[in-house]
């Protein structure tokens, strides 16, 4: 096994600060073409008008998914290297609600926003200036509430151990429930669409 590359240093911190710059690059210029610097495209995701963002998110889970699990597999990447963010159930759910509507009200998540913004679009910038009060609040607020953002632990949670199945078993329910999500996206879209004319 040898990745993830950083961590059993193939490179220094420099370089791993240009591998991302490139990366975060990429990702906004693919983002600004799949017409996500768009808040109404974003927006219309939440009349089932447009379901490009569940499909796009399921895609991309799945083929993060399977190319992890395929480099595991075949011996270039050690699955247990890789971080994972310990999960507080609690202050998640809170905060996936509060982005939720975030992205509602504003049409934008946190990444789009930015791509927005660095495409001169005023409300994209409008959205990060928000973000950015908003940590300021948080952060300065953060004393009242700092004991339930530590509520609900559950450690390195991931769906293998919570339903006790292999990770390929897993991934095939995950593969399975992304082409459901897909065929209902499509008959959502028909029929909104239908309701428009």
């Amino acid at each position: 096994m040898f990745t993830p590359l950083f961590k059993f240093n193939f490179f220094g911190v420099e370089i791993s600060y240009v591998i991302a710059a490139v990366i975060g690059i990429l990702f906004g210029y693919t983002l600004e073409r799949a017409g996500f610097g768009d808040a109404k495209k974003l927006a219309n995701q939440f009349y089932f008008r447009d379901m490009t963002v569940l499909k796009v998110m399921f895609t991309a889970i799945v083929v993060a998914m399977a190319g992890i699990l395929l480099l595991n597999l075949v011996g270039i990447l050690d699955i247990k290297q890789i971080y994972i963010n310990p999960t507080y159930l609690w202050p998640q759910i809170v905060g996936g609600i509060i982005m939720g509507i975030g992205f509602v009200i504003g049409g934008y998540c946190p990444g789009t926003s930015l791509v927005a913004s660095a495409t001169g679009k005023l409300d994209g910038m409008m959205y990060v200036a928000g973000a950015l009060f908003g940590m300021l609040v948080f952060a300065e607020s953060f004393p009242l509430f700092q004991d339930f953002t530590k509520t609900g632990f559950m450690g390195n949670a991931k769906l293998t151990d919570w339903l006790g199945l292999s990770p390929g078993i897993v991934a095939f329910l995950v593969i399975v429930m992304a082409l459901f999500m897909f065929w209902g996206a499509e008959i959502l879209e028909k029929k909104f669409k239908v309701e428009e004319s």
